[in-house]
């Protein structure tokens, strides 16, 4: 039920990798829109040591709801601040779905090749999973996740402002929503529905 399984040793690595992957994408979004805050910070790395929330890492572990540690940001360095907190808050699942369209080209080419087959391609398998998964997840607009973010800044000022001040109470509601299954009807048809259209990618390639 809770995950502690003989798949445990190939979750792991596929957790770091997607974890890692969609914070550095934020860091990145943000260096290159001129804010230093994450570079100052130590966030623009792919060491997942400088991006892991412990207990968000075993929560998305067990129960496929987690967190990674926020890259501290300083929205007054971009040029257009409602612009620049949109592309922030998307890099980090934009950048899940391209991983996991890579980590699909990589399963489909070794198919191919004759070569699925390993305990080794679990991590693979697990990659593309999770990398869909946190893409998906993180795109829900309840507080603290990007797609609230997204929200936030396309409402119009005071309707944001006061989105905004529901952040304090959003890990709770998240919480609530998810224990009761209401983030799992909302996300899971989504995550088939991408999954679907990386699979047809690959398939219309190779």
């Amino acid at each position: 039920m809770f995950g502690f399984d003989a798949d445990m040793i190939f979750r792991i690595p596929a957790l770091l990798i997607a974890l890692t992957v969609h914070e550095y994408a934020h860091a990145r979004t943000a260096v290159a829109l001129g804010d230093p805050t994450p570079r100052f910070m130590g966030r623009l790395t792919l060491n997942p040591v400088a991006h892991l929330d412990p207990i968000g890492l075993l929560m998305l572990w067990l129960f496929k709801f987690g967190w990674a540690k926020p890259v501290p940001i300083n929205p007054s360095y971009f040029k257009n601040y409602r612009q620049g907190m949109v592309m922030v808050s998307l890099a980090g699942p934009v950048s899940n779905m391209i991983l996991a369209l890579i980590t699909a080209f990589a399963i489909g080419i070794l198919a191919k090749m004759q070569l699925l087959s390993g305990d080794w391609v679990k991590v693979l398998w697990m990659t593309y999973s999770y990398n869909i998964i946190l893409a998906i997840f993180n795109l829900v607009p309840i507080p603290p996740l990007d797609g609230s973010k997204v929200l936030a800044s396309l409402l119009p000022g005071r309707q944001g402002h006061v989105f905004d001040q529901l952040e304090q109470y959003g890990p709770f509601i998240l919480m609530a929503l998810v224990y009761v299954g209401v983030i799992g009807m909302i996300t899971y048809p989504l995550e088939r529905g991408l999954a679907y259209i990386i699979n047809s990618i690959v398939m219309t390639v190779l």
